[in-house]
């Protein structure tokens, strides 16, 4: 075989749609593999990268969630085989999953857990890097020696959330989660969540009900301009905060000030894009997932998967996730690869 198809985005002014193209393989790169695609999952990155139209890229390929199987290697490849199984979620400044074929660093890869299958795989790497980073990197949850720490996590029910409750509670920490359907609140308390609140209403009067006045670390998946004034009340002293939100306003640092409270941002792509000298430890990191996977510890967070790697089932993940409705994650699979 010499040719593959891949899907590439069709912008408009503010719509898209997507569109097929068959493209050659070549050799690897000699730090990359090629990976047979089996499953991808759509994030919200995803639908904001379709709408983002960027003058060298004017027809992309989305998709940083696959699952699937090792079909060549770069000559620098000595970790992996072809016909090994892996998951990832690669690099967003790269051509992305969302095809039959899809060429990827190594660095950036670890062998699926042996107890999933790929649709189920394919549901974790980008939200388990981001959670695993937040969490161990920029709160640095690890480093605090109090008795029973706390943590806050605002949206706990999505893809992120779903990942970091579990791994929290695994690490010591009372979680409290924020959702705010009952079938958000039942999903959050299902994976772990010891007190469970609507981030619609104010943080703070809910946890003074709950008797939990201050947290140790705050996890903001949701609205950052809308919680920063709550998450600057609820933060103890000393205390920090990690968002992976966008905010769209600027915000007020000198909050933080009397509490010598730290903020910072996750974003699970940096490693990637700067080629940072660390960059192999995103592979070591979805190695200690696939462990907790097959320990038990983590599970799945699919909850919804469309059969076909195709124009139609793309377009419809991706407006399925843009609703702001979806608990867990939507995968694709790419039957056209499991024959």
């Amino acid at each position: 075989m010499t040719m593959y198809t891949q899907y590439v985005v069709q912008r408009d002014d503010d719509s898209y749609s997507f569109d097929k193209e068959e493209v050659t393989i070549v050799p690897c790169q000699k730090d990359d593999v090629l990976v047979k695609v089996k499953a991808i999952s759509i994030n919200p990155i995803d639908t904001k990268m379709a709408l983002k139209r960027r003058e060298n890229q004017p027809r992309s390929v989305l998709g940083w969630d696959v699952s699937g199987m090792i079909v060549a290697l770069g000559e620098n490849v000595t970790d992996f085989e072809v016909g090994d199984d892996v998951f990832y979620a690669g690099a967003v400044n790269r051509s992305g999953g969302n095809a039959d074929y899809h060429y990827v660093d190594s660095r950036l890869i670890a062998r699926k857990p042996a107890n999933l299958s790929h649709a189920e795989a394919a549901a974790l790497p980008l939200t388990s890097l981001t959670a695993w980073e937040s969490l161990f990197e920029r709160l640095r949850v690890t480093e605090n020696h109090k008795t029973n720490p706390s943590i806050l996590i605002i949206g706990g029910a999505g893809g992120v959330g779903s990942v970091a409750i579990p791994l929290a509670k695994a690490a010591g920490l009372r979680v409290i989660a924020t959702a705010s359907r009952p079938e958000t609140e039942v999903w959050v308390k299902e994976k772990g969540a010891d007190v469970v609140i609507n981030h619609y209403h104010s943080l703070s009067q809910q946890l003074a009900e709950q008797q939990e006045d201050l947290v140790d670390y705050l996890l903001c998946l949701n609205h950052t301009d809308q919680h920063w004034e709550e998450m600057s009340r609820v933060i103890a002293p000393q205390g920090r905060i990690c968002s992976i939100v966008d905010n769209q306003q600027p915000l007020d640092l000198s909050l933080l000030k009397p509490k010598s409270a730290t903020f910072t941002w996750e974003f699970m792509f940096t490693r990637s894009t700067y080629q940072t000298h660390d960059m192999a430890e995103q592979g070591r990191i979805l190695e200690e997932i696939a462990k907790r996977v097959e320990q038990g510890v983590l599970k799945t967070t699919v909850t919804e998967v469309l059969n076909g790697m195709n124009e139609h089932n793309l377009l419809k993940g991706h407006q399925r996730v843009a609703s702001g409705k979806m608990i867990g994650k939507l995968v694709i699979q790419n039957e056209s690869t499991n024959e």
